[in-house]
């Protein structure tokens, strides 16, 4: 392909509004741009390395037996409110309604449309298990779009779904999943990690996410320096050091006038925080809830919200405080009120904790010395509902949780019965009973990949390619392709490498040497054969983007040369 003939608005600066270097190099080397807030267009290059991300996704989904096909993107919203998620997905869809007054959305994701589709059909365990998936651009009205392709409006994505007939067959599917997407990820050179993900809206138990890492990411990954642990922050567990045990004393009221804060609370009465029942009032789905944590740490809203299977988690207004819990603000404790209809959780920090800090449920005091006899509990049930901390112990017993940021490029759900339950996808089984099929979901964001893999692979010239994703593997750069000689010779090569099967790209431009080299590496393909002074004798100048070593060689040898050069880089 000639250079010229192509699409490629490269930059000479840096757009002032673009944060991630992925952002920056992919608008600076032509490869996309913005046409509204979070949506943009793929231009020739992007589209051609997503071709073969495409491909690669291909071959790994033949192997689970996966299928492909294609579901709209306008949806029913009735599909959605039958699966409850259109309430739960809230601002976040893109709603509308058509000239006869029915409502629609763009889809976010499909598990209700595959669901509908299928259910009519799938009705026999010996129909099961099928898994069918499809790439497609998806839609969220994001509040905040930002970073270029990684958090935006549309975006471009594999999703598949697996229907079983047993919670055996789910198992097979899921792990096979895992197995692909590995590969995928290993094929793309991604350094990245397979953490414990929180399923959020999607539903279900088991979910597993495939971070790419990198400084721009969102996700925080809690990981153990010494093990495979690794676990999105939402859901990430460690072991914490136990307080030593104390003998018990009398509990005692005390004033704390104008106290609003743990550290305030703990320099008035001269404690560590670590000795102060902290009390968090929520409520969940409308209903009350009061988290009772060490004040040392923080509630985890992701892991109390799954605990309690809520849709909706709010911490409770100082006016819910004051009305539904009959407390104080900054002084609510459990001692005292009157519980009947009003959650109680204790987070594991607490477990063997002696004479604590506690609010009274009245302004401007609280109880020191308490413990859980003084609750009426010598022994509640412990839940784990915090934040863990830099440094604390793995979960496991090895190594020490440290953090990372990471990228979201993948993540498999085991759904269970949550869409077939809602939508009556029912099958019957051996026995000739009707039961609900057990499902799965699998998504990988094509786009966001695109953006994850320039952010572990690039240099401070440009994007530097896996050999298996380049646009081109090898540019091909005539100093001045208006001289007979280095054009007879330029052209001679990009037909000797298209024989062998290469992706060529022809700088045929009337541009000085300087602009065509910056061009070449901002780009980033593999590897750039110079044309110049010596194309008399043909001799030109090898150049691997990866390492910046040059080479010269003859034309006879050049087809050898690339060959090895590009293997190397595999």
């Amino acid at each position: 392909m000639k250079q010229s003939r192509m699409y490629i608005p490269t930059l000479k600066q840096t757009p002032s509004d673009a944060e991630a270097i992925s952002h920056q190099l992919m608008l600076r080397a032509g490869y996309i741009r913005q046409v509204a807030a979070g949506a943009y267009t793929f231009l020739p290059l992007a589209w051609s390395v997503i071709r073969k991300i495409e491909a690669k996704m291909r071959k790994e989904m033949e192997n689970v037996d996966a299928v492909e096909m294609r579901m709209p993107a306008i949806l029913p919203a009735d599909l959605w409110k039958e699966s409850g998620r259109y309430e739960t997905y809230g601002d976040n869809l893109f709603k509308f309604k058509d000239r006869h007054d029915r409502e629609f959305i763009l889809g976010p994701t499909h598990e209700e449309t595959f669901t509908s589709v299928v259910k009519e059909n799938l009705n026999s365990y010996k129909k099961l298990p099928i898994v069918l998936y499809q790439m497609q651009a998806k839609y969220r009205d994001e509040d905040r779009p930002r970073n270029g392709l990684l958090r935006g409006r549309e975006f471009y994505m594999k999703d598949a779904y697996s229907f079983t007939a047993n919670k055996e067959q789910l198992d097979v599917i899921f792990n096979k999943m895992e197995v692909a997407y590995r590969n995928i990820f290993d094929a793309f050179g991604l350094n990245y990690r397979v953490i414990i993900g929180d399923a959020g809206a999607m539903g279900g138990t088991d979910s597993k996410e495939f971070s790419a890492i990198a400084g721009i990411g969102e996700d925080t990954i809690a990981y153990s320096d010494a093990s495979d642990y690794s676990a999105n922050l939402e859901m990430a567990a460690s072991k914490i050091e136990k307080l030593p045990a104390e003998e018990h004393k009398q509990i005692e009221e005390v004033d704390t006038p104008n106290v609003h804060t743990i550290d305030a609370l703990s320099q008035l009465l001269d404690v560590n925080s670590s000795r102060i029942m902290k009390a968090v009032a929520y409520m969940a789905d409308e209903k009350p809830v009061l988290v009772m944590i060490r004040g040392d740490y923080q509630v985890n809203d992701i892991k109390l919200k799954n605990i309690l299977g809520a849709d909706f988690l709010n911490e409770a207004t100082a006016e819910e405080v004051t009305d539904v819990f009959h407390s104080v603000p900054g002084f609510i404790s459990p001692k005292g009120m009157d519980t009947t209809d009003i959650t109680v959780i204790y987070d594991s920090s607490l477990e063997g904790l002696d004479n604590f800090v506690l609010g009274t449920n009245k302004a401007d005091s609280h109880f020191i010395n308490a413990n859980f006899e003084d609750l009426g509990d010598e022994k509640p049930e412990f839940k784990d509902v915090r934040t863990v901390k830099e440094g604390e112990q793995s979960p496991d017993g090895k190594g020490t949780i440290k953090f990372t940021r990471g990228i979201e490029i993948g993540h498999i759900f085991k759904l269970g019965t949550k869409f077939s339950n809602a939508l009556g996808a029912n099958f019957l089984d051996e026995n000739g009973k009707s039961q609900p099929i057990i499902m799965g979901s699998y998504g990988i964001g094509i786009s966001r990949l695109l953006s994850a893999i320039i952010e572990q692979h690039n240099d401070e010239n440009g994007i530097v390619w896996p050999v298996n994703l380049a646009p081109y593997q090898v540019h091909v750069v005539p100093i001045k392709y208006k001289d007979d000689v280095q054009k007879k010779l330029s052209d001679e090569i990009v037909d000797l490498l298209k024989n062998e099967g290469y992706d060529v790209l022809l700088d045929d431009r009337n541009e000085r040497a300087g602009v065509k080299f910056a061009d070449s590496d901002l780009i980033g393909m593999p590897i750039r054969i110079t044309v110049g002074k010596k194309a008399a004798d043909s001799i030109v100048e090898l150049k691997l983007r990866k390492t910046g070593e040059t080479i010269e060689v003859n034309k006879d040898e050049l087809i050898n040369s690339v060959k090895i050069l590009l293997k190397n880089q595999e």
